[in-house]
């Protein structure tokens, strides 16, 4: 029997989890099972994900009604905290084993920050410490979004000892603010004497969502293309969220070899390992494991919907690709301004993009809850 590729990714250095929670995965054994045969290492969840988990099926219905009946007078903002971080903790849990075998470093759980905090750095702080001790599991990482004012933020979560996935991030240069933050964070907190060893963190580069808006803008540039741009533009399009992907890459190889993390880590300091985030393909004419093949390379994270996670099962290649072709990146990424288009300004307006996105996926979760609990109410009172 062939080895799973999954199992084969995880050999050459890259953490394979999950980017989906839902409480029948956890109850029914199948979390479980991926731990064991799929070397599951992690779990991100996001609002868009919980959105879809409460407000489909029956299986937060009766822990709904037992929370009221406890407490009648909920609001439904705090009711999914409640249910989130039930589901974090046991999905926690489950990963211990993982956590202490891979020293701290996978087996870990991320529960997200309010979105609607993004731009208030003392609110996304006074937020993060509460779910960390709600959660009450070392294996919990808070994700926090990388705007500028979540940069701070990050930095104070460091210094308290709390792991942090620092998520929505477009940019190479904002990923390098996000180290160095990270880096200034584990410095603090060895100059308090406080233990840095058992702190992860994780800065979730998004992939797909960049050639989805590259792609776009290049295909309303063909129309008043000349021959060459046409070839150009041609050979960007499914090239540029890969190519971005790698110049990380390249930075974080940079940071984390360092004169100035090699003390860090003389102390016990992990590196900032990069995630590869929204990693399931938008254009269906693109290979649904294109994200993965492209970006496979020693201490990285690549977090997976469900569809992508059983097509890499079923028909992954595993080859060590990330470190490939990082001057053709850099090339790619220079050929696209000369056609007029500013990476900079793209993933500036993905990153408020995938900012709103979160604040309507949150907003529609706590309107689902709201209306579940009325519901529950009514027939309750009828």
């Amino acid at each position: 029997m062939s080895k799973n590729p999954l199992a084969v990714l995880y050999s050459q250095g890259q953490s394979p989890w999950l980017d989906n929670i839902h409480r029948e995965m956890i109850h029914n054994g199948e979390l479980a099972e991926m731990i064991k045969s799929d070397s599951l290492k992690g779990i991100t969840s996001n609002p868009s994900i919980f959105q879809k988990a409460i407000s489909s099926g029956t299986a937060y219905q009766d822990s709904i009604l037992a929370m009221l009946k406890t407490k009648p007078d909920y609001n439904a903002r705090d009711l999914f905290y409640d249910l989130a971080v039930e589901d974090i903790q046991n999905a926690a849990d489950l990963l211990k084993p993982v956590y202490e075998e891979t020293n701290y470093c996978d087996g870990m759980v991320s529960i997200e920050v309010s979105p609607d905090l993004a731009y208030d750095t003392q609110g996304t702080i006074q937020e993060a410490r509460y779910l960390y001790e709600k959660v009450g599991r070392a294996n919990v990482m808070i994700k926090v979004p990388a705007t500028k004012e979540g940069l701070p933020a990050v930095e104070a979560l460091i210094a308290d000892g709390i792991s942090v996935n620092v998520t929505l991030l477009f940019s190479v240069e904002r990923y390098k603010e996000v180290a160095n933050a990270y880096l200034r964070g584990l410095e603090t907190r060895l100059k308090k004497g406080d233990d840095i060893s058992h702190i992860a963190s994780v800065a979730s580069f998004f992939v797909s969502r960049v050639d989805a808006l590259v792609d776009k803008l290049l295909e309303e540039q063909l129309a008043s293309a000349n021959d060459d741009q046409r070839s150009l533009i041609s050979n960007l399009k499914g090239s540029i969220a890969i190519a971005n992907a790698k110049l990380a890459y390249s930075a974080y190889q940079d940071l984390f070899s360092s004169d100035q993390f090699q003390t860090l880590k003389d102390k016990g300091a992990q590196t900032q390992r990069l995630l590869w985030a929204s990693t399931g393909v938008k254009n269906p004419s693109y290979s649904d494991v294109l994200y993965i093949e492209t970006l496979i390379g020693a201490d990285t994270v690549n977090t997976m919907p469900p569809a992508t996670m059983a097509a890499f099962k079923d028909h992954g290649q595993v080859a060590n690709t990330l470190t490939q072709g990082a001057e053709q990146a850099a090339n790619d990424v220079s050929t696209l301004s000369t056609l007029g288009l500013d990476l900079n300004a793209i993933t500036t307006q993905l990153e408020k993009e995938g900012v709103n996105l979160f604040i309507d996926a949150f907003n529609d979760l706590v309107k689902s809850i709201q209306s579940t609990m009325q519901n529950i109410q009514q027939r309750a009172t009828g």
